[in-house]
């Protein structure tokens, strides 16, 4: 992901995000810097710290043990392996059924940060909020020669996060790419705060 410095090194009683917690835990670290737009690139430093993540980090979040949460992860991987998309996002609609309940949750970047740990832990390049000529894109994922364009919604439909994707025509951004693209509108619900629904979808 890119990132200003503000972004990821604010200090711990203004943090808004839980990107700052995991660069200054050391879980992320800055990989580039782009001197002309003052953008930092920040990625996890290798796959043990990915791992760390899950053991240490992850178990204040979900009630898995790291045996639980590890077989959870690989099962992703193994159906993103596989191009079964719908099958890896109902393993995380359980997974994401894990996690206790806590105050201050009922937004949609709570969720983004959600997906962002747990896309990285599939070992796949994950970005967020990727901005292009008529927006953002509220995450951007690699995986298995596919660029994965996802949009999220808080208590909507999975159909408007899949309309705004071509309303603001985010796939042209990435055109020149040379992968195929899929697009992913994702609507969470905040009282079962996890997947209610999605709608999958080729350009």
């Amino acid at each position: 992901m890119e990132s200003k410095s503000a972004a990821f090194d604010a200090p711990t009683d203004s943090m808004t995000s839980i990107v700052p917690l995991l660069y200054q835990s050391g879980y992320l670290t800055i990989k580039g810097y782009d001197r002309e737009d003052q953008l930092y690139a920040l990625d996890m430093p290798n796959k043990e710290i990915r791992i760390g993540l899950l053991e240490s980090l992850l178990p204040n979040y979900v009630q898995y043990t790291a045996n639980e949460g590890l077989t959870a992860i690989a099962k992703m991987n193994r159906a993103l392996r596989h191009d079964n998309l719908e099958g890896m996002l109902r393993l995380l609609q359980q997974y994401l059924l894990t996690i206790p309940q806590c105050d201050n949750t009922n937004y949609e970047g709570h969720y983004q940060q959600l997906l962002y740990i747990v896309f990285s832990l599939l070992g796949t390049y994950v970005d967020v909020e990727v901005r292009t000529a008529t927006g953002r894109v509220d995450m951007v994922m690699r995986a298995y020669g596919k660029l994965y364009l996802f949009e999220l919604k808080l208590d909507r439909s999975a159909a408007e996060a899949l309309e705004q994707i071509d309303l603001k025509d985010y796939p042209a951004r990435f055109a020149l790419s040379g992968l195929p693209l899929v697009k992913v509108g994702i609507n969470f619900d905040s009282g079962r705060r996890t997947l209610s629904d999605w709608k999958i979808a080729a350009p």
